[in-house]
């Protein structure tokens, strides 16, 4: 049986309460019976400096060339879904170094970035984007509802949110999953979690490959 703890509400629906989904060495995880998401209990989070000093460790430069073929599988999609008027875009949660960035705005597109940790100019979220990307940002989010209600209220009608991060399949999978392992990693998606997303935001919901997930707004 599982257990319950109403001490726990969904950081995605704010559903009350969660139930037991996992445990390791290191942390619990618990899963909102309603959209599904599996996510850490604050308790386990790291500081704001410990958080910041695992993302001064990552390189991610755009001279890697593996790296830009990681992020390309982003793009691809959504070029295909942005209509040839929409150019105005944000990179949100950009990192140290702006990769997808650079690659969207060599391809002729306006782009913006933010990042809390390293371009944290709050005054790119005080504008209107066609669309706005999110690569291997959605898993670090502390309150995902709030920070999702922000980026969706940044978008022009029948703009896009293009998000990139690894799905939960069920706990067998999960079990082994190196994912979980970053601890930096606290909030877990599934398609169920971005199917309720969706539904709640009245938007249009695309999946590609395993991890890519593209939300139009109507």
């Amino acid at each position: 049986m599982l257990k319950v703890d109403k001490k726990i509400p969904c950081p995605l629906c704010d559903q009350p309460h969660s139930d037991f989904y996992w445990q390791d060495k290191r942390r619990e995880y618990r899963q909102c019976p309603r959209c599904k998401l599996v996510f850490v209990p604050q308790k386990y989070w790291l500081s704001e400096h410990e958080e910041k000093q695992r993302y001064d460790l990552h390189r991610n430069l755009d001279s890697d060339m593996g790296y830009q073929r990681f992020l390309a599988r982003i793009i691809e999609p959504l070029c295909k879904q942005l209509q040839p008027k929409q150019k105005k875009g944000l990179e949100f949660g950009s990192g140290s170094g702006p990769v997808l960035f650079a690659m969207l705005k060599q391809q002729g597109f306006e782009m913006e970035h933010y990042d809390k940790f390293y371009q944290a100019d709050k005054r790119v979220l005080q504008q209107q984007y066609d669309f706005i990307t999110a690569t291997e940002v959605f898993e670090h989010l502390q309150n995902p509802a709030q920070t999702i209600k922000m980026l969706w209220s940044l978008l022009k009608e029948q703009g896009i949110l293009a998000i990139m991060t690894k799905q939960v399949i069920d706990r067998q999978a999960f079990s082994r999953w190196h994912y979980k392992n970053d601890e930096t990693h606290i909030v877990f998606f599934s398609r169920n979690s971005f199917d309720f997303l969706a539904q709640k935001l009245n938007a249009e919901v695309y999946y590609y490959q395993n991890d890519i997930v593209l939300l139009r707004k109507n």
